[in-house]
């Protein structure tokens, strides 16, 4: 496993993470809590060393699993959690005072700690970011007396789905010491601005959705079905798997020579970015785990490579 800087953190993290989103089970229907646990035991077994959950996955359910594992090597693991928006809106609608008010800020953090069952959390994430916010102090006040009170040590922001300029002047104003942001080779538009401005300020970048919510395995065909109450049916709705079955053909005649898989060649792509500090692709099993940590220990992709993936940019939103 190949570690790398989290931005003026101080912190040394593996470039593979933990996406615990999943193991919520809420929204990701086929996660088991025994597979779960032994997943996250495994990764940290293999030297991951970065967990990434939120309040929001499954009420709670996801922070509790990472506890669990937590207990048996403190000190080891680095964990990032989220502050959901008080009015429950993604992405973000409303005024801070809605969204983020001091005392929705303080209780969350309550909350996380006990589900972590830790004393301070390694980095807390405001789950959603408008930019008209930067200009109310009343989330940094609150995030910064957390921080000198020793319950948080760093704080950053999930940027919004496909909006990484929305967080531009914030990444600026060196207020923040990460943020995360859906990065794949689908969409890149991160690489315009935001990763390099993040790059300069020294803010560490947490990569999420690598595979596009599944399309980027190569396992969506236009017959995949999904079970009932799971939110990929509505990512996947109408004629989108159809269009993503489409997309990925092309890919799949890449993969050969610098890559054993799509999922390989999705992770690498995205960890060529030296801005990147982690990837964090969601992880439900063992055998997740064991496909997605080896990427670390493969060959980087060529430029050669990297030129030709991005050629397969693609402008959309399966979000709305």
């Amino acid at each position: 496993m190949r570690y790398r800087k989290l931005g003026r953190t101080g912190y040394e993290i593996s470039e593979i993470g933990f996406g615990a989103w999943g193991i919520g089970k809420q929204l990701w229907r086929g996660a088991e809590d025994s597979e779960s646990l032994r997943a996250l035991q495994r990764a940290v077994d293999q030297g991951l060393n970065f967990i990434d959950t939120a309040l929001a996955y499954g009420a709670g359910h996801s922070e509790r699993l990472v506890s669990r594992v937590l207990k048996e090597h403190r000190g080891r693991i680095y964990v990032a959690t989220k502050i959901p928006p008080k009015n429950q809106i993604w992405p973000a609608q409303g005024a801070l005072e809605e969204v983020f008010p001091r005392d929705h800020i303080v209780q969350c953090v309550e909350a996380s700690l006990r589900n972590l069952r830790l004393e301070r959390i390694d980095l807390l994430q405001l789950h959603v970011w408008d930019p008209s916010w930067s200009e109310d102090s009343q989330w940094y006040e609150t995030l910064s007396e957390l921080q000198a009170r020793g319950k948080i040590a760093h704080f950053g922001v999930s940027i919004n789905d496909h909006q990484p300029d929305s967080a531009l002047e914030l990444v600026r104003s060196g207020k923040i010491a990460t943020v995360q942001v859906i990065y794949n080779i689908f969409d890149q538009t991160c690489e315009n601005k935001l990763l390099p401005l993040c790059w300069e300020k020294g803010v560490g970048v947490i990569a999420r959705v690598p595979f596009d919510e599944g399309a980027l395995t190569g396992n969506i065909t236009p017959e995949t079905r999904f079970p009932k109450k799971d939110w990929r049916n509505f990512y996947f709705q109408g004629d989108r798997k159809c269009r993503v079955h489409d997309r990925v053909q092309r890919l799949d005649k890449l993969v050969e020579g610098e890559a054993r898989t799509l999922s390989d060649l999705a992770l690498m792509f995205t960890l060529h970015q030296e801005a990147v500090s982690t990837v964090i692709p969601g992880m439900r099993s063992v055998k997740h785990v064991d496909a997605n940590v080896a990427v670390s220990d493969q060959t980087p992709l060529s430029e050669e490579m990297i030129q030709k993936l991005r050629e397969q940019r693609w402008d959309k939103n399966f979000y709305v």
